[in-house]
C-alpha cells in the first residue's frame, strides 16, 4: 500500500480526524487530556480498563468517522523494537476506508533519539507490496501527517531513513520480478539506470567476460539465449582514495538447475536466486542516495541457468578467472561458479578492505537455520563480529558457521583443481563456502552470507508482508555506518 509521510509545522488540533497518540507502557493516558475531548477521554479511559494493556497499541473507534490510536511505549526499547512497533501500527490501519491519520509528535514521552524516525521507518518498510502485474489495484494512499514541533527527525536523518527504504524496496522489486521479465539483459539495463543517483556503472558482457577468462561464470549461462554479465557499481564518497569496501552478489535470474534439473515443485520460486545481487544493488543505491562518506563497490554476476543443446553438462571442466580449474559435477551448484570469478576479479581489481558476498547458495543452510538466521562464513574474526553485531541491531540475524581446512578434501577433484559439489554428503553449506574461499587469492578479509532462508518469506516477517524481504540491505548499511564512516 502506498504511504505518504508529511511533516507539518502546524500545531496539534484535537478536532483532527483519526488521531495517533503515544502513552507510557501502562496505557496511562492522563497526559493526553489536552489531545482529545473530555467525553472521549472518559470513554477511552473506561475501555482501557477492560483491554489487554500488554498489547502495544489500541484502536478506539469513537464514532463512525473518527479513530483514536493509542500506542504504548515500553521501557528499554531498541531501535529495532521501535521499527517493529511502526510496522504493527501499519497492520492496524491498513484496512477499511480510512487512509489519513494525524500523529501528535509531542505526545512521544520517551527520550530516545529519533524515536519517530525509527517508528515511521518501520511503518514504511511494512507497507511494501508488489502488485505491478495486478489489473485491479487498491487506489488508497495511507497518509500520516506528523503534527507538532517536538521529536521530529532532522532532515539529515529523514534522508538516511529514505535511502535505506528506497534501497530495500529496489532490492525487493528486483527479487519479485518474474523470470521472463527480469532476465540478465533486462537486469543489466536496470542497473545502468542507477548512474542517475551517482553510481559509476560498468557492464561486462559475454565478449568482455570471455576475454577476461571468466569461464566459470560464463559456463552457467551457456544454456540461455540471454546474455551473461558482470556489473560493477562504484560509489566514491570518501574525500581520500582509501581502499573501497566490496560487496559481491549472486545474480542467477532463474535457476532450473541446468541438466542437474530441479524438481518441478516450487521451481517457480527460483526467480529469487538473484536475491544476493539484489541486496548488493539495493545497498549501493542507499549509499549513493544518502551520500555515504566511504568508498564502496558492488559487483554482481548476472546469468540464467537453463537447459539447452549447448548448456553446461555434469562432468565439464572450466578454467576460472583465477586460473584454477573447476570440475562441474552438478550444474545446480551454479551460484558458486558465478561467485568464484566475481570474487577473484573484485579482489584483484579493487584491492578492497574486505569482501562480503551474499548468495542464496544452498538449501542446506535452510535445513540448518530455517528462516530465522542467515549463515555466516568468514576468514576474519573482526569482520565477522562486526557483521553479527549489525545484524542483531536491525534484526537481520546471522549465525557463524565453521570453515576448516579439513573440509577441503571433500571439494578436491581427481580431474581438476577443485570440484563444485561434495558428493560424500553432509556439510553442504560449509563445503560451498570452503569452495568460495579458494578464490580469495590474497587473504583479503572475507565473509560469505548464505541467505537462502532469508531472501524470500512465504508468510511475512516483522517488517515485510511476505515475498521478497530485501535481506542484507539494512544489515550492511548498519555495518558501514557503525564501523567505516
Amino acid at each position: 500500500m502506498p504511504v505518504s509521510i508529511n511533516y507539518s509545522k502546524n500545531t496539534f488540533n484535537k478536532s483532527l480526524s483519526n488521531l495517533v497518540l503515544f502513552s507510557d507502557y501502562k496505557f496511562n493516558i492522563s497526559k493526553l487530556k489536552d489531545n482529545i475531548s473530555s467525553s472521549e477521554f472518559a470513554y477511552i479511559s473506561d475501555l482501557i480498563k477492560s483491554n489487554d494493556t500488554k498489547k502495544n497499541l489500541l484502536v478506539f473507534e469513537v464514532n463512525s468517522n473518527r479513530k483514536i490510536v493509542i500506542i504504548s511505549i515500553k521501557n528499554n526499547l531498541k531501535s529495532s523494537d521501535i521499527e517493529n512497533l511502526g510496522a504493527e501500527f501499519y497492520k492496524k490501519v491498513n484496512y477499511g476506508k480510512d487512509s489519513e491519520y494525524f500523529l501528535n509528535s509531542e505526545s512521544v514521552i520517551v527520550k530516545y533519539e529519533n524515536f519517530l524516525g525509527h517508528f515511521l521507518h518501520g511503518f514504511k518498510l511494512k507497507s511494501y507490496e508488489f502488485n505491478k502485474y495486478k489489473t485491479k489495484k487498491d487506489s488508497r494512499i495511507i497518509s500520516i501527517n506528523v503534527i507538532g514541533n517536538k521529536n521530529k527527525p532532522s532532515t539529515h536523518k529523514q534522508l538516511e531513513f529514505r535511502a535505506v527504504e528506497e534501497g530495500t524496496f529496489f532490492a525487493r522489486d528486483l527479487v519479485s520480478e518474474p523470470g521472463n521479465i527480469l532476465h540478465p539483459d533486462e537486469y543489466a539495463k536496470r542497473l545502468k539506470s542507477l548512474s542517475k543517483v551517482g553510481l559509476k556503472i560498468n557492464i561486462y558482457d559475454k565478449k568482455k567476460l570471455k576475454k577476461l577468462g571468466m569461464n566459470a561464470l560464463l559456463g552457467v549461462g551457456m544454456g540461455s539465449i540471454r546474455g551473461s554479465y558482470l556489473v560493477t557499481l562504484e560509489w566514491n564518497g570518501a574525500k581520500n582514495k582509501s581502499k573501497p569496501l566490496a560487496f559481491v552478489g549472486k545474480g542467477v535470474t532463474f535457476d532450473t538447475g541446468g541438466y542437474s534439473l530441479k524438481p518441478a515443485r516450487f521451481m517457480e520460486d527460483m526467480t529469487y536466486d538473484m536475491a544476493g545481487s539484489a541486496a548488493v544493488v539495493g545497498l549501493m543505491k542507499s549509499l549513493a542516495i544518502r551520500k555515504a562518506k566511504i568508498n564502496a563497490v558492488g559487483v554482481v554476476g548476472l546469468v540464467e541457468n537453463m537447459v539447452s543443446g549447448i548448456a553446461q553438462r555434469p562432468g565439464d571442466i572450466v578454467k576460472s578467472y583465477s586460473g584454477k580449474t573447476i570440475e562441474v559435477l552438478n550444474t545446480d551448484a551454479e551460484g558458486r561458479l558465478v561467485l568464484a570469478d566475481a570474487l577473484t576479479f573484485t579482489e584483484e581489481k579493487y584491492k578492497p578492505k574486505f569482501i562480503i558476498d551474499l548468495a542464496t547458495l544452498t538449501g542446506a543452510i535452510i535445513v540448518c537455520l530455517g528462516s530465522e538466521y542467515a549463515g555466516l562464513f568468514s576468514n576474519d574474526d573482526k569482520l565477522s563480529n562486526q557483521i553479527l553485531s549489525a545484524g542483531e541491531k536491525v534484526e537481520e540475524k546471522l549465525w557463524r558457521m565453521p570453515l576448516h581446512k579439513n573440509y577441503d578434501k571433500l571439494m578436491n577433484s581427481k580431474n581438476a583443481d577443485v570440484q563444485n559439489i561434495n558428493y560424500v554428503g553432509g556439510a553442504g553449506s560449509t563445503t560451498a563456502a570452503q569452495f568460495l574461499q579458494r578464490f580469495i587469492i590474497n587473504k583479503t578479509p572475507w565473509a560469505h552470507l548464505d541467505i537462502a532462508g532469508m531472501a524470500f518469506s512465504k508468510y511475512g516477517g516483522a517488517l515485510n508482508t511476505g515475498g521478497a524481504t530485501g535481506f542484507g540491505v539494512r544489515l550492511l548499511n548498519k555495518l558501514i555506518k557503525e564501523n567505516y564512516e
